[in-house]
C-alpha cells in the first residue's frame, strides 16, 4: 500500500520550502557506502541472482526482469518448478516505509465566527506506510501465483492481488491465461513505480476523474477482477494482452451492476537502438460500460443491482526509452471520454452518486466529458544503489460535461523529483533512504471552486525483508 493511498488525489494535499528539501537531500545523499546490490528477497533466495538481475532499481523492473514476469516467475530452467527447491525456501516479503513528511494544502474549508473560511493546513511529522505482504511464484512448472494481501497505515486488511496463471499452454509462449485480480497490463507499471509521496505515489492519469464525475470505473491504476490472455515472442520484443474483468473497480462481491464488463487490451515491441540500448513501444485501450440505475428497497439504491449501463474509454500511447546505460524516461499518454451520464455525477451509487430511476432523462445540453493528458517520467541510474528521478504530468479536459461550465475546470499539473539510495540489498532484506518532494495543483479543485494546489515533502526508509 504505498503512501499516496493515505490521501488519495486531492483529500490530502500539501506544500514545502525548497531550501529544507535540498538540505535533507544533501543530508541523505552521504550517507551509507555502496556495497553490491541484489534482487528482491523472495525471488533472490530461490535463484540467487543479484538485485541487478531483475531491477534497474528496486522496485522498477528492466528488460531482463521484465521477461522473467512475462514468463510467469520463472527463469524457462528446471528451478522452476517449486519442488526442487530446499526445503526451508519461503517466497514471501514484507515491504513497508515508515517515514517523516511535510503536508500542506491551500483552501481547506473550516468554520469561523463569519460562518465558513478558507485556511492553508500544513501538517509535519512522523507517519507509517501501509504493509504489503508479497508472495509469489510458480505452484508448478508452469502454474505461477502472486498473492498480495496489502493494509494501509491503520492495519485494515484487503487483498491488492489474487491471482493464478498458466503459462506456456500447448509450449506457446503466446498463450498465457491469468485468473483472479490483478494489475492491467501496462508495461508502466504504477505497482513498479520509485515514487512515494501523498501527490506523486500514483499517476494521476490512472486515476483521472472529472470534476462532478461519477465514474470510478475507468481508473487503469487499480487492480481489477477478472481474466486476461497474454502472449509474447520468445525473446520478449512483441507483447499483446487482453483482460476482461467485472465493472466493480476491483471491489469484491460484486456491488455494483448485475451484469457489467470492461476490457482492457495492450500491445508493444521493442527494438534495438544500438548503444542506446532497447527501446519499448506500444499503444493500450480501456473500454468498458457500467451502470447508472438500481432497483432500490425502501427507496434506497440496493447494491449489485445496476442496470442501464453506460460507456467509457481510455486509449493513448506509452514509451520506455533508453539514452545510454543509466538514463532512461517513460511516456504515457490518454485520450478519455465517459458517457454524458457519468458525466453529470451518475454511475458510482457506493461512493455517494445519485441513482437514476427508470425513465430519468438527462437534460439535452449534457455533453460526454473528455480530456487529454500525458506524463514525463525520467530515471538517471548512477547505480544499482542510486536513483534520481522526476515526473512531469498534465492533464487538461478538451470537452466538460456542463456547457457553461469553465473549460480548464479540472485540469491538472503535477511536478516531482526525488531519489533512492540503496546502502544494502541481498537476498534476505533490501533497504533504500527515499527522498521525494511532489507540487500538485487542479484546476477549479477548492470547495469554492479557485485553483487547489498541495505539496508534500516526503523522508522515507522503504525496506523490503
Amino acid at each position: 500500500m504505498r503512501m499516496w493511498a493515505q490521501s488519495h488525489l486531492c483529500q490530502k494535499p500539501q506544500r514545502v520550502s525548497y531550501i529544507l528539501a535540498a538540505a535533507f537531500a544533501l543530508i541523505f545523499l552521504i550517507l551509507g557506502s555502496s556495497p553490491s546490490a541484489y534482487a528482491l528477497p523472495a525471488f533472490a533466495r530461490k535463484y540467487g541472482l543479484r538485485c541487478s538481475a531483475c531491477h534497474e532499481s528496486w522496485p522498477m523492473l528492466n528488460y531482463f526482469g521484465q521477461k522473467f514476469k512475462d514468463n510467469g516467475y520463472q527463469l524457462m530452467n528446471d528451478r522452476d518448478s517449486p519442488i526442487w527447491q530446499n526445503p526451508g525456501y519461503w517466497p514471501v516479503a514484507f515491504r513497508m516505509t515508515p517515514f517523516w513528511s511535510r503536508e500542506s494544502t491551500n483552501k481547506v474549508p473550516v468554520d469561523s465566527g463569519d460562518g465558513t473560511a478558507q485556511v492553508r493546513l500544513t501538517q509535519t511529522g512522523f507517519n507509517l506506510s501501509g504493509l504489503d505482504i508479497l508472495t509469489g511464484g510458480t505452484l508448478e512448472k508452469n502454474v505461477s501465483f502472486l498473492l498480495v494481501p496489502s493494509a494501509d497505515e491503520t492495519g485494515a486488511f484487503h487483498f491488492e492481488s489474487v491471482n493464478v496463471r498458466f503459462d506456456n499452454l500447448l509450449h506457446s509462449p503466446w498463450l498465457n491465461v491469468k485468473v483472479g485480480k490483478f494489475e492491467l497490463d501496462s508495461f508502466i507499471s504504477e505497482k513498479r513505480t520509485l515514487t512515494l509521496s501523498a501527490n506523486g505515489g500514483a499517476y494521476q492519469l490512472f486515476h483521472f476523474i472529472p470534476v462532478g464525475d461519477g465514474n470510478i470505473f475507468g481508473q487503469i491504476g487499480d487492480n481489477q477482477l477478472g481474466v486476461e490472455w497474454m502472449g509474447h515472442s520468445m525473446n520478449d520484443r512483441t507483447r499483446v494482452s487482453a483482460a476482461i474483468f467485472s465493472s466493480v473497480d476491483g471491489n469484491v462481491d460484486l456491488p455494483y451492476g448485475q451484469n457489467s464488463y470492461s476490457a482492457f487490451f495492450a500491445a508493444s515491441h521493442a527494438f534495438s537502438a544500438g548503444k542506446l540500448g532497447v527501446q519499448r513501444i506500444g499503444g493500450y485501450a480501456l473500454v468498458g460500460q457500467a451502470p447508472v440505475t438500481y432497483l432500490t428497497q425502501g427507496g434506497v439504491p440496493l447494491p449489485g443491482s445496476g442496470l442501464s449501463n453506460k460507456d467509457f474509454s481510455r486509449v493513448g500511447f506509452e514509451g520506455l526509452f533508453y539514452l545510454g546505460p543509466k538514463l532512461d524516461f517513460q511516456v504515457f499518454t490518454q485520450h478519455g471520454s465517459d458517457s454524458a451520464w457519468f458525466g453529470q455525477g451518475y454511475g458510482d451509487i457506493l461512493g455517494g452518486a445519485p441513482n437514476a430511476p427508470p425513465g430519468t432523462t438527462l437534460d439535452p445540453t449534457a455533453r460526454r466529458p473528455t480530456w487529454n493528458g500525458a506524463f514525463v517520467e525520467t530515471h538517471l541510474v548512477y547505480s544499482p544503489q542510486w536513483t534520481i528521478f522526476q515526473r512531469s504530468e498534465w492533464v487538461r479536459m478538451s470537452q466538460q460535461s456542463t456547457p457553461g461550465t469553465p473549460g480548464n475546470m479540472g485540469d491538472i499539473d503535477n511536478y516531482l523529483v526525488g531519489y533512492r539510495y540503496n546502502p544494502f540489498m541481498n537476498s534476505r532484506a533490501g533497504f533504500a533512504f527515499h527522498n521525494e518532494f511532489s507540487w500538485f495543483r487542479q484546476r477549479g479543485g477548492a470547495s469554492d471552486g479557485t485553483d487547489l494546489s498541495s505539496s508534500s515533502l516526503l523522508l522515507g526508509f522503504d525496506f523490503a525483508f
